[in-house]
């Protein structure tokens, strides 16, 4: 019997060092694609729905926080769907490597947005940018278990970030602030994965 727990173990071990090393399939480009017209749809509702961020930033921070817990939420459950169909045994540890990669940056991402506000709600202006900033983070940690074309959208969103900390709390509550970055950007990741897929 220990051999056969050994063996099981040493199996686990396999399992999970492929998961590190290969590349993730389980993001699809019509989903990730999807979220950044949410994106643009939540810019476009923020323009009609609160004209005055500065001095409304609990509903601006509902908007987005529920535009990306909606992404967020689209692209897991994309994601584990097609893990199970591409990988099959293997399609939890191809999960857990590519959550694990990714994870960090949304956890600090929704901690900020719960701390900022409370502790200088005088620099909420802040949150776009820094937002960008994590968010680029989570893409450059992913890049090892995607194509290596996502390194562009990191740097796009790493800039973007760094554009709207430059706006100054006088632009950075714009719709578009939010709006140009995370459509574009997630259009790119789209492309990238849409590409990558017709390659191979």
């Amino acid at each position: 019997m220990p051999d056969l727990e050994r063996a099981l173990v040493d199996i686990s071990r396999i399992r999970e060092q492929l998961a590190r090393v290969s590349e993730f399939r389980g993001y699809g480009p019509a989903t990730v694609g999807l979220t950044g017209c949410l994106a643009a749809m939540a810019a476009a509702a923020q323009g009609c729905w609160i004209g005055q961020p500065a001095l409304q930033p609990a509903r601006y921070l509902q908007l987005w926080a529920l535009t990306a817990a909606a992404s967020f939420g689209l692209i897991l459950a994309e994601a584990v769907f097609r893990t199970r169909r591409a990988y099959g045994g293997m399609a939890l540890s191809m999960l857990q490597s590519a959550l694990e990669q990714f994870l960090p940056a949304i956890v600090a991402g929704g901690l900020m947005t719960v701390i900022l506000p409370a502790a200088a709600p005088g620099n909420v202006w802040m949150l776009p940018g820094l937002w960008q900033l994590v968010y680029s983070l989570g893409v450059f940690a992913s890049c090892r278990l995607l194509p290596r074309a996502i390194f562009v959208v990191g740097v796009w969103y790493l800039f973007c970030g760094l554009g709207c900390l430059l706006l100054g709390s006088t632009r950075s509550l714009s719709p578009w602030a939010m709006g140009i970055p995370f459509s574009v950007g997630q259009l790119m990741v789209a492309g990238v994965l849409q590409v990558h897929n017709d390659e191979v």
